[in-house]
């Protein structure tokens, strides 16, 4: 049998990280220059039930069954099972790979996630479609995230720039004009879940500050939303630089990332921000065609341990 193959990109915030968890607005995009990556190969040797999961980057080889029932991996497949009334899948070797960074806010998990669940429904006859692909990957984000929004899962699911609301159906998003996306990492891990919850530690010991924040953040975000639909970049760069700011006074940024957005800024972009966590990982800055370079090469020099650039238009 020939194996199976899926692959899913990594995404990037464009506005409203954090805010999104308290029922505010969020836009993402896909990032199609990194991705993950399951490869499926049929084992018809081996008995029923018999899976293998390979995920070099995590060192791991094992067998599903030796899984507890809250590892990541194990439950991508497991949910599938279960969503199938299977007991038992055909036996089979899953190799997981990925050039998305771990823990950098973009959206390696969830990406992993959706790769695993769409070559595994694939195996067995029943692809899934891309609704159910996401609500099973939510279903796992909740153990890499504790309390996360269900924005990982939808745009990496979609691959499509997204416009976001929590518990309500997902819109995807067009703009007329082109858009560059320079990311910039500051090599520094930073768990989303751990920032989730001091955020929401802050907002309980003072939720009139934090919930004044995430209001600020919402309006901007459906002010960003029109300036995209209308073509409007430059306005969009303005809102970014006000998220950061918005972000910083939240907590979750840090000398890093701030380091980085102001050099961007310097650079020539029109906008920037850290994307995703926060307090490490990835800011984002957006830039015109002509100065993507440009500004890549000024935040590698001031210490990115990665620079990625990124194109999104609009889907024909």
């Amino acid at each position: 049998m020939p194996a199976f193959t899926a692959s899913s990109p990594g995404k990037a915030i464009l506005f409203g990280e954090h805010a999104v968890v308290y029922g505010q607005p969020a836009i993402a995009v896909p990032i199609r220059q990194v991705q993950a990556r399951a490869i499926l190969t049929p084992s018809p040797r081996s008995q029923p039930g018999a899976i293998r999961i390979q995920a070099p980057a995590i060192g791991l080889d094992a067998d599903l069954q030796s899984l507890p029932a809250d590892h990541p991996l194990a439950m991508c497949i497991r949910l599938v099972l279960t969503h199938l009334n299977l007991r038992d899948a055909p036996a089979c070797k899953v190799r997981i790979t990925s050039t998305i960074p771990l823990a950098a806010g973009l959206g390696s998990g969830a990406a992993v996630s959706v790769a695993l669940i769409r070559v595994f429904s694939a195996y067995l006859g029943k692809p899934f479609p891309p609704k159910l692909v996401s609500e099973l990957a939510y279903q796992v984000e909740k153990l890499y995230h504790g309390t996360p929004s269900g924005i990982d899962n939808s745009v990496v699911t979609y691959a499509r720039p997204v416009y976001f609301v929590r518990g309500q159906p997902i819109e995807m998003l067009q703009s007329p004009a082109p858009f560059t996306l320079v990311i910039g990492d500051t090599g520094i891990a930073s768990p989303t879940a751990e920032a989730v919850a001091d955020v929401r530690l802050a907002w309980q010991s003072d939720p009139e500050h934090y919930e004044t924040l995430f209001n600020e953040i919402g309006a901007l975000v459906r002010e960003a939303r029109f300036a995209l639909e209308k073509g409007q970049i430059e306005r969009c760069g303005a809102l970014m630089d006000l998220n950061h700011t918005l972000l910083r006074k939240m907590g979750i940024s840090s000398q890093e990332l701030d380091r980085l957005v102001e050099c961007a800024r310097q650079a020539g972009a029109l906008g920037a921000k850290l994307s995703g966590g926060g307090r490490g990982g990835n800011m984002i800055a957006l830039a015109t065609s002509e100065s993507a370079d440009h500004i890549r090469a000024r935040l590698a020099a001031a210490g990115a341990s990665r620079t990625i650039v990124s194109r999104v238009e609009e889907q024909k």
